[in-house]
């Protein structure tokens, strides 16, 4: 409802379920239902705006009243919260079904969420997201987990030509953010190579951020995109370099050769998954944080004499960025000179 990263984490898990008869009706945030048609395991997707209602519940009672209607249309065998919200645990709440399954109460994000549920799957938090929904879906279903069974996402990959190159330089979280001057001397490197990187963005910093790399370095700030266009975008990728956010999940479990950089964030807990992925985190002294905002307090960290914010990027340099950039193209086979 509220997370493009914990939709992608669950699909794998929607797949191995569907693969033992399951089927699916899935309640997500209106602007990521684009992803969800996707999967074959999904007879019907109910879209909630949750994060326009929030802003002013009181002016978008029609519309709550629909989706109510929607979701209580139809008497569920098993109605099953894989978020592990308050949020997510009140609508669950709302629907009709025979039974209502979450994750154990030791194990469940928001602790309020567990007095919905029925029945509490234990699938411990200190482990990938990933294993963790495949862990709660088995559970709720009565199968047998596979640690290592192959990761499916079940959303299809282009077979067509790859030749773009994005930066997916955004995030929610100021203490993922690489920085800007890092971002610039990427550009050039992928410029001098035949590669336009381009910059999608999602908000007004966002849109500035993308403005400033293109710039002082190269590329293309894109006009504003709904995550269907992104899709297409990513689908036709040699090569996706991002942070630790949504977006960059989507492009690996498309199949795009994606470099993800994780400086605040643990790659044990989130770190992408998907046939062309490469992984690079700080092992600086704080790291990971898990901190939305960086709190060290130490001395500063430098490139090229300027200071590095959050520090814990210093160790992720973009000439080691884009060494690692051109060994995942070589080893997904994409050309890129």
């Amino acid at each position: 409802m509220s997370s493009l990263g914990d939709l992608v984490h669950a699909l794998p898990a929607v797949t191995a379920a569907q693969a033992r008869g399951a089927r699916f009706d899935w309640v997500v945030e209106e602007a990521y239902q684009a992803i969800v048609e996707r999967h074959p395991a999904v007879d019907r997707v109910i879209p909630i705006a949750w994060r326009r209602w929030r802003s002013a519940p009181w002016g978008f009672g029609g519309e709550m009243g629909a989706f109510l209607k929607a979701l209580r249309s139809q008497e569920y065998d098993l109605l099953l919260d894989a978020q592990g919200l308050a949020k997510s645990a009140a609508v669950v709440r709302l629907a009709r079904g025979a039974e209502v399954v979450g994750f154990a109460k030791r194990d469940v994000r928001e602790r309020a969420a567990a007095w919905v549920y029925g029945r509490g799957v234990e699938a411990p938090r200190r482990q990938h997201a990933i294993d963790r929904q495949s862990q709660l879906f088995a559970g709720a279903f009565g199968y047998v987990w596979d640690a290592d069974e192959a990761v499916d996402f079940g959303v299809s990959e282009a077979d067509g030509p790859r030749e773009l190159c994005l930066f997916l330089h955004g995030s929610t979280w100021t203490s993922k953010l690489w920085p800007a001057p890092m971002w610039i001397d990427l550009a050039r490197r992928a410029a001098a190579v035949g590669l336009e990187p381009l910059l999608p963005w999602g908000n007004a910093l966002e849109q500035g951020r993308a403005r400033r790399i293109a710039e002082g370095g190269a590329g293309r700030v894109l006009d504003a995109l709904d995550l269907s266009d992104l899709v297409a975008l990513l689908q036709r990728a040699r090569l996706v370099i991002g942070v630790d956010s949504g977006l960059t999940h989507l492009a690996a479990a498309l199949g795009a050769p994606t470099l993800a950089l994780h400086g605040s964030t643990s790659h044990e807990l989130t770190g992408c998954r998907g046939r062309h992925t490469r992984i690079l985190a700080s092992a600086f002294g704080c790291a990971p944080c898990q901190s939305r905002t960086c709190r060290y307090r130490g001395p500063g960290r430098t490139w090229r004499n300027e200071p590095v914010a959050p520090p814990c990027y210093a160790e992720l340099a973009p000439d080691r960025v884009w060494a690692t950039a051109l060994e995942l193209m070589d080893a997904a086979g994409v050309l890129h000179i």
